[in-house]
């Protein structure tokens, strides 16, 4: 790898990188300089093509897997993460759930599902990450949604979910700002996924809803995503801490 790159000499770990959002970030990170770890609860197909690929365009990439959820796979993965690159620079809690529901419809299945990825397992994640980051600090990246804001109708659970990624990355910025560990988010708008289009977002009345509000007039893909996160994961925005940026096409 060529030493100009931003990222050239960091390791990442990026949680939920086998498909999506997280696989875009995974590549991004990896274009430029980082050897980064894809973590993947299910998908070892995806995971592993998103190593083909980093690794085919001259980049550093390892799977492994790991249902960030849970305690035991968490310290797993990043045992295995310096195992494979011996540090870490740079975490990206990517992993995540979504489920809509109406008040109705809401059980503790739908809840503790959602909060015990998108919530305890981020804190979980980021509790063990801390550990392998050396005294030069690092930079933590934590996905939010324009739900955190937004908070439509039916995404009660999830939109709270994503409120408290919100809270979180504020206050352990605070936190960590003495280990000179940043800490951040992104708040990507409705983005084009394997996700969405399973979900029936991406498409129809939620999609044409959502671009005619958006002032650039699109719905995202995951490399709009990816950049923002590389930036926020590099020492461009080594001033930057306790933000979340709102990555939606202007829609708010």
């Amino acid at each position: 790898m060529s030493t100009n790159k931003k990222l050239a000499g960091k390791v990442a770990v990026v949680t939920g990188a086998s498909k999506g959002i997280g696989a875009a970030i995974a590549k991004q990170l990896a274009a430029d300089g980082a050897s980064v770890v894809v973590n993947y609860a299910s998908s070892k197909a995806g995971a592993d093509k998103v190593v083909a690929e980093i690794t085919s365009a001259g980049g550093k990439a390892v799977a492994v897997q790991g249902d960030v959820s849970q305690k035991t796979d968490i310290v797993k993965l990043f045992s295995e993460a310096k195992n494979a690159f011996g540090q870490l620079d740079i975490l990206v809690n990517n992993a995540g759930v979504y489920e809509f529901a109406p008040l109705e419809q809401i059980t503790e299945e739908h809840f503790h599902k959602q909060f015990n990825l998108n919530v305890l397992g981020l804190l979980l994640t980021t509790q063990e990450a801390v550990k392998f980051f050396n005294p030069a600090g690092g930079s933590i990246v934590n996905l939010s949604s324009v739900v955190s804001t937004l908070a439509p109708p039916y995404g009660s659970v999830y939109s709270a979910t994503k409120g408290a990624v919100d809270v979180i990355t504020v206050s352990l910025a605070k936190e960590l700002g003495a280990r000179k560990i940043r800490v951040n988010a992104v708040r990507p708008g409705l983005v084009e996924t394997e996700g969405t289009h399973t979900a029936g977002i991406a498409t129809g009345d939620f999609h044409d809803e959502y671009v005619k509000n958006a002032p650039l007039g699109r719905i995202g893909q995951p490399q709009d995503i990816a950049t923002a996160v590389t930036f926020l994961a590099s020492g461009d925005s080594s001033w930057v801490t306790g933000e979340t940026l709102l990555v939606s096409g202007g829609q708010r």
